[in-house]
């Protein structure tokens, strides 16, 4: 395809949509890029793939909620089918590939095994929509994204910068801000963040392309019908519950603020707080630990999906990560017809527009918002606030943002394809995957993915870790709690 203007509204358009988590794993980068196939298979005439990790049974545990497990891709593909048209009403006219994946405990994240552009034929490789193209090219060995499709857009989900500046040194969060920046320019033509949230990346734009499905709009619906004649308090009741946090159980998720502002709430409040929690991950037995050595009157409940009936009744929803990119749930909390209260951050950009949503800078604003959502009905959405946050206005963002009128100029395609040529050699020997932690046996593409077995893959990081962060014992604190030798300072 030649140089001019590429767009997803061209006819005879093909979309491969890769991605790096699959339901029933809830996490956003399993949900939104399935949501997306869904939508644009339904508003456009493009034919849409959408390429999903595999994980083998003993992995899937880790993972999967409620004991869920598969033996066969085909099956786990039939589940995927049955939830998205469940939630989108509307049939699931899409194919889904799914490649190996390998869970790496110690990053938290699924990472492809094998070449993962060769997962999809060659007669299909037209545009390539990469959701964490960073966390896809990371350890990647083979094929270059650019050199297989006429168009490759990445969308920018994670905030990892933020990640390596709570968890890691100093020196890693260099390192991860430079490969990010190299590794996007050289696999993908043009980016799109969600939000300013996330550094700057060559050829990017900044855009909210993720919407809500319609069960929450229509949930927010009926939250926002006038009580029936003779109902008395009604409207109270509608929200007869306070305030919650739904996320997945990691202190990057939003924990440690959220713990930090109960705590000054509550002495600065006298008022009863009644706060419920609803998340499950690998952090979760410390984050419960740390709510009851401060006191906290909080509950804890296992994970659930935001449209569970349990979640129904509370009024307030509080969401206060500056680690997302843009939180999903913020959204979906938004078309439910609850009061939203987050932090001033780019994050939060996109919701500004809102009257339900409480913005704030510093704690005492937190809590003043907090007591007076608590005590409040919010009101319900305009026709225009409503439409924005739908999936069908949200597909017409990403439609529009990811045309490329663009291109690589000359010397960058040099550098680029310079640049690969020594990575891709490198990603290619055991023992350099080894050193960075992809893992030995994690670059060759597996006969049979449904067969693959996670056990041949040596993950183990290096036995020796070197750091000249000032912050040594916090690092080496999180290396130990990943059951990895504790670091040698130099």
């Amino acid at each position: 395809m030649g140089r001019g203007e590429s767009s997803l509204r061209q006819e005879g358009r093909k979309v491969a949509i890769f991605t790096t988590a699959s339901l029933p794993w809830m996490t956003g980068t399993a949900v939104n890029p399935l949501l997306r196939a869904a939508y644009l298979a339904k508003q456009t005439d493009l034919q849409v793939t959408l390429v999903v990790p595999w994980l083998a049974r003993a992995e899937q545990r880790k993972v999967f909620p409620g004991n869920l497990s598969f033996s066969k891709a085909q099956e786990q593909e039939q589940w995927v089918r049955q939830w998205v048209e469940k939630r989108t009403q509307h049939s699931a006219n899409f194919k889904i590939i799914f490649y190996a994946g390998h869970y790496d405990p110690a990053f938290m994240s699924i990472f492809p095994v094998g070449d993962l552009p060769s997962y999809l034929p060659d007669s299909e490789a037209d545009v390539a929509i990469l959701e964490e193209p960073e966390h896809l090219t990371w350890f990647h060995h083979g094929t270059r994204w650019t050199d297989k499709f006429n168009h490759v857009v990445g969308i920018i989900h994670t905030n990892y910068l933020d990640y390596a500046r709570r968890n890691a040194p100093a020196a890693a969060v260099i390192v991860v801000r430079q490969a990010t920046r190299r590794l996007t320019n050289i696999h993908c033509h043009k980016v799109i963040k969600l939000s300013d949230a996330v550094q700057a990346f060559p050829r990017s734009t900044t855009e909210f392309v993720h919407g809500v499905p319609r069960p929450f709009l229509e949930r927010g619906d009926a939250m926002a019908e006038p009580p029936q004649p003779g109902a008395g308090t009604a409207t109270r009741q509608r929200f007869s519950a306070g305030a919650y946090f739904l996320g997945k159980g990691i202190w990057g998720k939003g924990y440690t603020e959220l713990l930090d502002l109960l705590t000054e709430h509550k002495k600065s409040s006298e008022a009863a707080l009644n706060f419920e929690i609803f998340g499950s991950g690998e952090d979760m037995p410390d984050i419960k630990a740390k709510a009851e050595a401060e006191g906290l009157d909080v509950t804890f409940h296992d994970g659930v999906d935001h449209l569970d009936e349990r979640l129904k009744p509370f009024r307030v929803f509080v969401n206060p990560s500056t680690s997302d990119v843009v939180a999903t749930t913020s959204a979906e909390a938004l078309a439910m017809g609850k009061w939203v209260i987050c932090a001033e951050h780019p994050s939060n950009a996109f919701f500004k527009r809102f009257d339900t949503c409480l913005i704030y800078k510093d704690a005492e604003e937190f809590s003043l918002h907090l007591q007076y959502a608590q005590s409040n009905d919010p009101t319900p959405l305009s026709l225009d606030q409503r439409w924005q946050l739908t999936w069908e206005c949200a597909t017409e963002r990403f439609l529009n943002a990811s045309s490329v009128n663009r291109w690589p100029g000359p010397l960058t395609s040099l550098r680029n394809s310079f640049d690969w040529r020594i990575i891709n050699t490198g990603t290619g020997l055991a023992w350099v995957r080894h050193a960075i932690g992809a893992g030995r046996n994690t670059h060759k593409t597996p006969d049979d993915v449904d067969a693959f077995d996670p056990s041949t893959i040596d993950a183990r990081r290096p036995k020796r870790h070197f750091t000249i962060d000032t912050r040594f014992e916090e690092a080496a604190a999180l290396h130990e709690s990943l059951g990895y030798p504790r670091p040698r300072a130099i």
